[in-house]
């Protein structure tokens, strides 16, 4: 009869049962702790509202992005409103972008399928890179509240010049949502990262 446990490949009991190796553990967490040795502790955000019909002071959307912000310590740093204009959409983007005390921009309003919503055009031809991650959590968390309406948001989001972008729709509970659920919570480590070799460096 053949012995298919020979004693090469027969596994001793006690180094089966052997826990973890402790450096294996240590090396896991150093590592982690090396991925976000970049994360920035407090953003500037630039927050930009887009609407033909909307103020500063009639803004709901754009209040839940700054108290989104400001509840966690970031510090809102400039907040505009634009009409729906394919070019001042994208000349005020590329300006917030290019700025030093701008961490992260993020818009509301314009993302939906009218022809007047040109924000996802306007800022998508700015992108040095695309975050579609961002697009495809979103709508799966709005799934839960608007349902199958959802295929009509085309939230959006990227990095452009070294500044993550964000773009949401112009309501209130999407502005909340994706402000608080998704943005916020990764804003730090995606500026972080983001950002060109040797800011961090300027920045201190």
């Amino acid at each position: 009869m053949v012995d298919f446990q020979s004693r090469d490949t027969r596994v001793d009991d006690e180094e089966a049962a052997d826990p973890p190796d402790e450096d294996d553990a240590t090396d896991d967490l150093e590592e982690h702790e090396d991925h976000h040795h970049h994360d920035v502790e407090q953003v500037g955000a630039a927050v930009v509202t887009v609407s033909s019909t909307r103020s500063l002071d009639d803004d709901p959307a754009g209040d839940a992005i700054v108290a989104a912000f400001e509840d966690e310590g970031h510090e809102v740093v400039t907040r505009e409103l634009l009409q729906d204009n394919y070019d001042g959409v994208q000349s005020t983007l590329d300006h917030l972008v290019s700025r030093k005390d701008v961490d992260v921009v993020v818009s509301t309003g314009g993302t939906g399928v009218t022809p007047d919503d040109v924000t996802v055009e306007a800022v998508q031809a700015l992108f040095d890179k695309k975050l579609p991650g961002f697009g495809e959590l979103f709508r799966r968390l709005s799934y839960d509240e608007v349902g199958t309406r959802v295929v009509g948001t085309r939230a959006a989001g990227g990095v452009s010049d070294g500044t993550p972008v964000f773009c949401l729709p112009g309501s209130e509970n999407a502005a909340r949502l994706g402000s608080e659920e998704v943005v916020v919570p990764e804003v730090g480590h995606l500026a972080g990262l983001a950002r060109p070799e040797g800011e961090d460096d300027e920045t201190e």
